[in-house]
């Protein structure tokens, strides 16, 4: 294996105690503090991209989730409680706390995005502003599905069956699963826009059955608490009430599931959001857009 480039040239490193195990985070930039949370398939380094200008405005958390990169693996249970989106945002406020941040903005990609708009709706006064790339809520998302949107996101009813099945299939060969995917919900079909090196780091877990397991038990959390869960605030009708921001891929997954401005509107009573041109990958597709219309919006005032 080779090793794994530094994309965050000049930020710190933190490894930061908390009752899931330990959570890696790059830190560096200045002004007040931004959480950035990665989706699946990738690790923290998907916001390398777009750090650098981030960074000129806000104090940057960049973290790897549970499970995920180099954090460590919460151990499981029946229910996989650890890796319900519940569970890893008090983890993620944990974090946060330790680096002494209370209150914070928070922007998240796929599962990451899915841990932010939970957070939002359990913790409202953790957060400042939240932001949520290419993603639907997943109440929405399993109610919604169609042929046309469950061949886009097939891998969360296969990644969700009960163990051993997919650990096994996906780590017999974790390589092409990982190419596969991810060339798949690009907008140009290929892994071109992807930056060699950050596609190192997003392998590497794929060659750890550990690790694959720990993915799984996300899904499977996804398809059973997360989605009660939700279903409990869907039919409450609670909202987000803080400024919210949804950013999708015109070509990404969640167009594909559902309209996502009108749907991110049943949920949040101050949102607003736009396309981008790209697939599901908004930060490595499209960083210059992607960047530009997060400090916008983190920069606003409320």
């Amino acid at each position: 294996m080779p090793d794994l480039a530094d994309l965050f040239p000049g930020f710190g490193s933190e490894w930061i105690n908390t009752s899931s195990g330990r959570i890696f985070a790059r830190t560096g930039g200045k002004g007040p503090p931004l959480l950035l949370l990665h989706g699946f398939s990738s690790t923290h380094v998907m916001w390398h991209p777009v750090a650098p200008q981030l960074a000129e405005k806000f104090s940057l958390i960049i973290a790897d989730l549970p499970g995920y990169g180099w954090s460590d693996m919460p151990v499981s249970d029946e229910n996989h409680t650890p890796y319900t989106k519940r569970a890893m945002a008090k983890t993620m406020i944990e974090a946060m706390e330790q680096l002494g941040h209370v209150q914070f903005a928070l922007a998240g990609h796929d599962r990451g995005g899915r841990v932010s708009y939970r957070l939002a709706l359990d913790h409202p006064g953790r957060l400042s502003k939240l932001a949520v790339l290419d993603i639907a809520p997943t109440y929405d998302y399993w109610e919604k599905l169609n042929r046309l949107s469950a061949l886009k996101i097939y891998h969360w009813a296969f990644l969700a069956q009960p163990y051993p099945l997919p650990e096994t299939l996906v780590a017999s060969n974790g390589e092409f699963f990982l190419r596969q995917k991810m060339a798949s919900q690009t907008k140009s079909q290929t892994l071109d826009e992807i930056d060699p090196r950050a596609l190192e780091h997003y392998l590497a877990p794929f060659r750890d059955p550990s690790r694959i397991h720990a993915m799984c038990e996300d899904y499977r959390a996804g398809a059973y608490a997360d989605y009660e869960i939700d279903k409990a605030d869907h039919d409450a009708g609670k909202k987000i009430t803080i400024p919210m921001l949804a950013l999708w891929g015109d070509a990404g997954v969640a167009s594909a599931a559902t309209t996502p401005l009108d749907t991110w509107k049943k949920w949040a009573s101050n949102v607003r959001g736009a396309p981008v041109d790209s697939g599901h990958f908004l930060t490595e597709e499209n960083p210059a857009v992607t960047a530009r219309l997060l400090l916008e919006f983190f920069t606003a005032s409320p």
